[in-house]
């Protein structure tokens, strides 16, 4: 069954199921999905059916509607496809299921608020690999996946700060600074693993070829102007 997944900040706040051929968005509370927040309008936008399409239409809004970045009025919905209402984002999947079975989300658009990511980078614990004093300067970097659905995908690194894996599930955020990239845990109660070993807490560098698994999925650590 299609859904919408809602975040704020990079934080899911809730699912919602689309069980019905026509579901409004908007800040009133007799829409199917309520957005209390005044940037959003009374009645801001509809999810409707169309035989075996899904379209977003926008009903008007002060503040309109844009999905993956761009201004619509109606737009036929496409699986991974971002709506942005106000502050607000909507992730749509054409099934559900299909996300939570070897899928990792990549969210590199919005950084996570600190809170919900830990102490800066300045107070981050970090565990330096075999005694090293420093990890190496941070050249262009690529994430590519290994296994499951998304296999041979591949992600370059080019924000400070990727969020990736399955929300709700088991998250983790890539970070990038003067001294290397970093990996570090942020949701779920099963640490992620770098080479077979549990990440813990603590923030961990990251090494060319490096082999990470998270919500199941198998991913490789590319970079490229580091230490050889």
């Amino acid at each position: 069954m299609p859904k919408l997944v809602l975040s704020l900040d990079g934080v899911v706040l809730r699912e919602v199921n689309l069980s019905k051929d026509r579901m409004t968005i908007g800040r009133r509370s007799h829409n199917d999905l309520v957005i209390d927040n005044l940037a959003v309008s009374g009645e801001h936008a509809v999810v409707f059916r169309a035989g075996e399409d899904v379209y977003l239409e926008d009903l008007g809004s002060t503040n309109g509607t844009t999905v993956n970045g761009q201004p619509i009025k109606k737009h036929l919905l496409q699986s991974g496809d971002f709506i942005e209402i106000g502050k607000y984002r909507l992730k749509y999947l054409a099934d559900s299921g299909a996300a939570s079975e070897g899928e990792v989300d990549f969210d590199t658009s919005q950084p996570l608020r600190r809170e919900f990511y830990g102490p800066g980078p300045a107070t981050i614990q970090v565990r330096q690999p075999g005694g090293a004093d420093e990890a190496p300067a941070a050249g262009s970097a690529t994430i590519r996946i290994l296994s499951g659905a998304n296999a041979g995908r591949e992600l370059v690194l080019v924000k400070a700060l990727t969020t990736i894996g399955r929300p709700g599930y088991q998250v983790a955020v890539i970070t990038r600074r003067p001294t290397g990239y970093f990996i570090a845990h942020v949701e779920g109660e099963v640490f992620p693993s770098v080479n077979g070993a549990n990440l813990g807490s603590a923030a961990h560098p990251l090494k060319d070829k490096d082999v990470i698994e998270l919500a199941g999925v198998k991913m490789e650590f590319l970079q490229s102007g580091g230490a050889a």
